[in-house]
């Protein structure tokens, strides 16, 4: 997810999710708002790390009998995921529109003085 995308759903500023991805310790509060947004746990987050998903990604290739890879089972619903994303670019589009809407009204209103 792109920090201008968090930045939306948590209701602040991307320099502010920056510094927050830049910080050794980020208070719980945060932290559970960024999970949900995410879709995963705060304890998910904390326990993440570069070295593990490494090792995930290192057994799965070293093990070239391919039958693992078509066994995997994502822990979401793909389909939910979908609407999920369907949802977000809808809010988008909305926001977009309202904001061509405003710029349409203030232009009106521009001319009108004139």
């Amino acid at each position: 997810m792109k920090q201008e995308t968090l930045a939306e759903e948590l209701g602040i500023s991307q320099q502010a999710v920056s510094k927050i991805e830049q910080s050794e310790k980020v208070e719980d509060d945060k932290l559970n708002q960024i999970a949900k947004v995410l879709g995963v746990t705060k304890e998910g987050i904390e326990s993440f790390s570069d070295e593990a998903i490494f090792n995930i990604i290192g057994n799965t290739v070293t093990n070239h009998d391919n039958s693992s890879l078509l066994c995997f089972q994502p822990n979401f619903n793909p389909i939910e995921k979908l609407v999920e994303v369907y949802e977000e670019n809808k809010k988008l589009y909305e926001r977009l529109l309202k904001a061509e809407q405003e710029k349409i009204t203030y232009l009106e209103k521009l001319m009108k003085e004139k």
